[in-house]
């Protein structure tokens, strides 16, 4: 199951977005977090999965694109390696990714 963690402490509505992606959401893991150090870039999500790619996501408005973020969560979830294929992805996702960052290997 993929984590969907949403910076609360977003000034422009994270705790907005978080409260509207919890109450939409029944299959992924919703988690507040209070900070993804991303505050230039408005309201902020990291999508997660053990042994998968990391994403975090930002210039997100509670307004107009929790859609976009959970069918984005959905599609991590439904891959393998949390790598979604880029023309499939939302475009707010597509253009407004921080970052992705590669799995965690377990280090002997």
């Amino acid at each position: 199951m993929s984590t969907l963690f949403v910076c609360v402490s977003c000034r422009e509505g994270g705790q907005r977005l978080f409260t509207a992606v919890k109450e939409r959401v029944d299959d992924l893991n919703v988690v507040p977090v209070e900070c993804l150090s991303n505050c230039g870039r408005g309201c902020s999500a990291a999508v997660t999965a053990s042994g998968k790619w990391t994403y975090v996501v930002g210039r997100l408005d509670p307004d107009l694109h929790v859609d976009d973020l959970l069918r984005f969560a959905r599609s991590h979830a439904a891959h393998a390696d949390g790598l979604p294929v880029w023309r499939e992805r939302p475009e707010h996702v597509r253009k407004n990714t921080i970052a992705r960052i590669p799995p965690m290997k377990a280090i002997p």
